[in-house]
């Protein structure tokens, strides 16, 4: 069992960090996040990020890379996470035009490729889910399910969204038990409990919490990442409700 810690997805603060990249981190580790996952660097050099990263006492916990980056700039991605101190790199989302049957086929001997070359360069590989992933195709096959079948295990890992596969109707517990072992980031949401089935700060929602992050602790997750794609309220503001849910639950202490 690994030692789980806590960081925050900055696609959550994207308006903060296009204002003030830094003054956004420091505000993070402020709040008593341990670590952040990236979508976008700031326009800082890897080493400016380290920087600033170390005299926050922030660790970088992953970062989210598109796939067209992934497989035309891979060795510059790779040099800027070695840089930076992050060992996880995933791939957030596919654009429309690659998730039919035929591009999830096409995909696997691309991620195989992609997950193999950051295996050697210490670095790990993880696919992050929508609900789109979970719409069975023609052959009954889950794209997930597809995905991480025919990939290399041991090259391609997931990082579960565990909102996206409540509202798919999914059981995200039972998605960890399914991949145990190959699931070092989890994405922390919750969802409301109306109809809309909204984006919720962690402990306010639907989604089966206490499940995940004890299911998670046995199946060596590394880092539970918060992100709240949307709020109700002010993005920071949401991300304090989450962090006091983390501490009144005593999953973290500062």
């Amino acid at each position: 069992m690994v030692n789980v810690q806590f960081s925050l997805q900055l696609f959550t603060l994207r308006e903060e960090t296009e204002k003030d990249f830094i003054g956004t981190l420091e505000k993070v580790a402020r709040l008593g996040y341990q670590g952040v996952e990236f979508a976008g660097y700031g326009g800082l050099t890897a080493s400016q990020l380290k920087t600033e990263l170390d005299r926050l006492g922030l660790k970088a916990s992953s970062s989210h890379v598109q796939i067209s980056m992934l497989e035309n700039e891979l060795d510059q991605v790779i040099e800027y996470q070695q840089i930076i101190g992050s060992q996880h790199i995933a791939c957030p989302v596919l654009p429309t035009e690659r998730r039919t049957k035929e591009a999830y086929y096409e995909l696997i001997p691309i991620l195989n490729e992609i997950g193999h070359k950051c295996h050697e360069a210490g670095i790990t590989l993880s696919y992050h889910n929508h609900d789109f992933e979970l719409i069975e195709l023609d052959n009954g096959k889950k794209p997930l399910e597809l995905l991480l079948d025919e990939t290399n295990p041991e090259w391609v890992k997931a990082e579960f969204d565990v909102y996206w596969l409540t509202k798919a109707g999914e059981d995200p517990v039972q998605w960890l038990k399914r991949y145990q072992g190959r699931t070092p980031l989890v994405h922390l949401k919750d969802m409301t409990l109306d109809g809309e089935k909204f984006f919720a700060e962690l402990g306010t929602g639907g989604v089966n919490l206490d499940g995940v992050l004890n299911q998670g602790k046995q199946s060596n997750v590394e880092w539970f990442v918060v992100e709240q794609d949307r709020s109700r309220r002010s993005p920071l503001e949401s991300i304090e409700i989450s962090m006091n849910y983390l501490k009144n639950n005593q999953l973290i202490t500062i």
